[in-house]
């Protein structure tokens, strides 16, 4: 049993940055691949990126390219996602996602967060 908790969501102007955390319990946690995931209002809910089981590998979304960027510290069972360069269209509740699969399909994912809120003003 993985269970993950997203942090680090706010309110933040257009062209600043935040850090979003995913921190898991469980002891199979580091053996999963953990995606980011963002739902807007009225939206469906759309991949942002994906790391490895080790944090070797990493695939973002064209939108967050040069922008988001996905690490992985296993020995504290945490993932961050930092998004830079924010824009008003990225407002989301941003999930993280615990998998076998590294994949950009929210339905090989198992495992889910809360979401935390992003809100971009512009």
């Amino acid at each position: 049993q993985v269970q993950l908790v997203e942090s680090g969501g706010g309110l933040v102007q257009a062209g600043g940055s935040l850090r979003l955390s995913c921190t898991a319990s469980g002891r199979t946690f580091n053996s999963y691949h953990v995606g980011w995931f963002r739902q807007a209002p009225g939206m469906e809910r759309e991949f942002v990126g994906v790391v490895n089981w080790s944090g070797s590998s990493t695939f973002s979304a064209d939108f967050g390219k040069g922008r988001f960027s996905i690490s992985r510290d296993t020995a504290k069972n945490t993932v961050n996602l930092q998004m830079n360069s924010l824009k008003s269209e990225d407002t989301a509740v941003y999930y993280c996602a615990a998998g076998p699969n590294y994949s950009r399909r929210h339905s090989d994912y198992g495992y889910w967060g809360q979401g935390t809120q992003v809100i971009v003003s512009s």
